[in-house]
């Protein structure tokens, strides 16, 4: 039987469940517990919040994924600002993913991207779950951070050929993205409990977030 798949708008009915995935889909997998959850939670209201590319999937009228957008920065060594874009948390239930749900995820949010004038998408990942969608290494984009460092877990997609004309940029993303995990911490605890355990993917994860291309 065919599933009846559906990519929307999130709505704010959908907040809660949203949180649950997000929570299931990244517990333990960068740190034990996670925090992705409350940063959804609290993303929804800053004003770097993209509500048009805020999505999720809908598998036979179940939501089992969801992407967020907001606004970034770069800003070139003259210091003319370009207005760009970052994701994430983007995420598939454990039990749906691997099956391409979060790749049609993706696609959709970068057509709508495209069609709300945006050109550059910046984000901080494993490289091996972003290449295939056409992210590129930031080092080859010549887009370092404000201390000069080209780190390997970020990328960037051109949604326009030559969006970037080479020039080199600094990348600036919301202030949104600073976690106080005290608060994190905090928000977690009013959930349903889950065990926070140690997992590979968490050394896989210190490796490429603490990785510098040179």
């Amino acid at each position: 039987m065919n599933k009846i798949i559906k990519i929307r708008n999130e709505e704010e009915k959908d907040y809660e469940r949203v949180e649950e995935i997000t929570r299931k889909a990244f517990w333990n997998l960068y740190i034990p517990g996670c925090i992705e959850h409350y940063l959804v939670h609290v993303m929804r209201s800053h004003k770097d919040f993209l509500p048009e590319l805020d999505l999720v999937i809908e598998v036979d009228n179940q939501i089992i994924g969801n992407i967020m957008y907001t606004k970034a920065k770069l800003v070139d060594e003259s210091g003319e600002e370009k207005e760009i874009l970052t994701f994430g948390p983007v995420c598939i239930t454990p039990e749906y993913q691997r099956v391409g749900y979060g790749k049609m995820l993706m696609e959709h949010s970068f057509a709508q991207a495209v069609a709300l004038g945006y050109d550059v998408i910046v984000i901080f990942g494993n490289p091996s779950n972003y290449v295939s969608r056409g992210f590129k290494s930031c080092k080859k984009c010549n887009i370092c951070l404000e201390n000069g460092t080209y780190p390997a877990a970020m990328m960037v997609k051109e949604l326009k050929p030559e969006a970037l004309d080479g020039r080199k940029w600094i990348y600036y993303d919301s202030p949104v993205m600073k976690i106080d995990e005290q608060e994190a911490g905090r928000f977690d605890e009013s959930l349903e409990k889950m065990e926070k355990k140690f997992q590979p993917s968490q050394e896989e994860f210190y490796i490429y977030s603490h990785s510098i291309i040179q």
